[in-house]
């Protein structure tokens, strides 16, 4: 068993999972309306402007194409994992390259310098954050993963709990 198997972390990655597959199916008929998530071990929360409805029909369909396979649909682009990857990336590049000098008025003249390299590392390093989503942050995998319910917390957010 590996650590991402724990109980609480395997919970975790497979709401993780059913959140970015839900978002996707919710995306084709909410195409223009932003929308976020955030999981753990009893569930996720959604937030976006969408019928309650809609959101439980799309929840019971990402649980069904998951298990039927669909992995893809658990690795979305606009999970944080990969902004944190580039961002930290890039930011390490800045923070290592402005190194050396105690005084920040020393440091200006290479930050001309800098910025072509960030912006590389901030391009080259995007293909890591779905790569780190399918090894450590999702499981598609979703054993016995079951919808509890769905349920408004407030205007704009959503709860689904689910059990294993």
């Amino acid at each position: 068993m590996s650590l991402l198997d724990l109980p609480y972390l395997l919970e975790i990655r497979r709401n993780h999972a059913l959140e970015h597959a839900t978002l996707k199916v919710l995306a084709s008929k909410y195409s223009h309306q932003p929308m976020g998530g955030h999981s753990n071990p009893w569930g996720f929360f959604i937030l976006g402007d969408v019928d309650t409805g809609d959101l439980a029909d799309a929840a019971v369909e990402a649980l069904a194409r998951l298990r039927d396979g669909e992995d893809d649909l658990a690795i979305h682009p606009g999970c944080g994992t990969n902004f944190a990857t580039s961002g930290f990336l890039a930011g390490s590049v800045a923070w290592i390259g402005l190194g050396g000098e105690k005084k920040w008025r020393n440091n200006l003249w290479r930050i001309p310098f800098l910025i072509p390299f960030v912006v590389l590392v901030w391009q080259l390093s995007k293909p890591l954050g779905p790569a780190l989503q399918a090894k450590f942050t999702v499981e598609p995998r979703v054993g016995e993963l079951a919808i509890l319910s769905v349920d408004v917390v407030r205007p704009g957010m959503h709860l689904i709990r689910t059990s294993f």
